[in-house]
């Protein structure tokens, strides 16, 4: 399906059958392929989801640098009326979190509930990272660290992209020795979007400024083995209609590991929340 927005043309691809909650819209800046693949039957019986290339990434049109957290809304909100559904769900994975996280502040009338994973606290790249490398030292086995050491140390100098995520598995999964090259291989290399997004768009972003204004349901998973985006970052933020909930066995996408458990975990929590 194709969208017309101000501006762009964005591609979505759908997906299940949506027996449980509502349709839920997947954001992805890599192109919807990559999502698909690491997507388990068991949320897609529960949504019918629709895979949304933002503008400027994979097979959609437009500006990445023309995004903003006001013109992201309008162009969800025309996905959303393409589908002809009043209300519907979002799901943002790592730093499309924050980007799935102001759709329902900026839209709670037409948003019902936000799911997140692997989601940072705040935008600042900078610290994220140098307190998941904190993290990953003080936490992270010894076996752990040899195989990421031995994953970066055979690459070359001109590896793309790809290659590097691939190499970075023990930061990324919970199995350190885990093969992510056929996910990332799915994946639409066309940076600037994810670059807009983590440089200038959430670069001073923090999930407890106006927390008031959070009035949609949000879920937040995070893995225990996740050294991208640890979920100690959350520890002592309380936000109103949060729910927090942490996968044992899970890296940086819970949803691809542990299936069951968040397919389940998701399944209750709408219950609670719409009962």
């Amino acid at each position: 399906m194709i969208v017309p927005v101000q501006g762009a043309e964005l591609f979505c691809s759908t997906h299940g059958t949506g027996t449980v909650g509502p349709a839920c819209l997947f954001l992805s800046a890599v192109g919807t392929r990559h999502y698909e693949l690491q997507t388990p039957p068991e949320l897609s019986d529960l949504f019918r989801l629709v895979y949304v290339d933002l503008r400027g990434s994979g097979q959609s049109t437009g500006e990445p640098a023309d995004l903003t957290f006001d013109l992201l809304a309008e162009d969800l909100e025309a996905v959303r009326r393409a589908l002809g559904v009043e209300r519907i769900a979002v799901l943002g994975h790592s730093i499309l979190s924050v980007l799935a996280i102001e759709y329902g502040r900026r839209r709670p009338g037409s948003v019902s509930h936000v799911i997140t994973a692997g989601a940072p606290p705040y935008g600042d790249m900078a610290r994220v990272s140098a307190e998941a490398m904190a993290f990953f030292e003080q936490h992270a086995s010894e076996e752990r660290k040899q195989i990421l050491r031995e994953n970066l140390a055979g690459l070359t100098a001109d590896a793309p992209l790809k290659q590097h995520l691939v190499a970075q598995g023990p930061m990324r999964f919970f199995d350190p020795r885990f093969d992510a090259a056929p996910l990332f291989e799915a994946m639409v290399p066309r940076p600037q979007l994810v670059m807009h997004v983590m440089g200038k768009l959430a670069a001073g972003w923090d999930v407890t400024a106006d927390p008031g204004s959070l009035r949609v349901p949000l879920f937040l998973a995070h893995g225990r083995h996740d050294y991208v985006v640890p979920y100690v970052l959350w520890e002592g933020i309380r936000l109103p209609n949060a729910t927090f909930e942490l996968f044992e066995r899970s890296g940086h996408q819970p949803f691809f590991e542990e299936p069951v458990r968040f397919a389940e975990t998701v399944a209750s929590w709408f219950a609670e929340q719409t009962g």
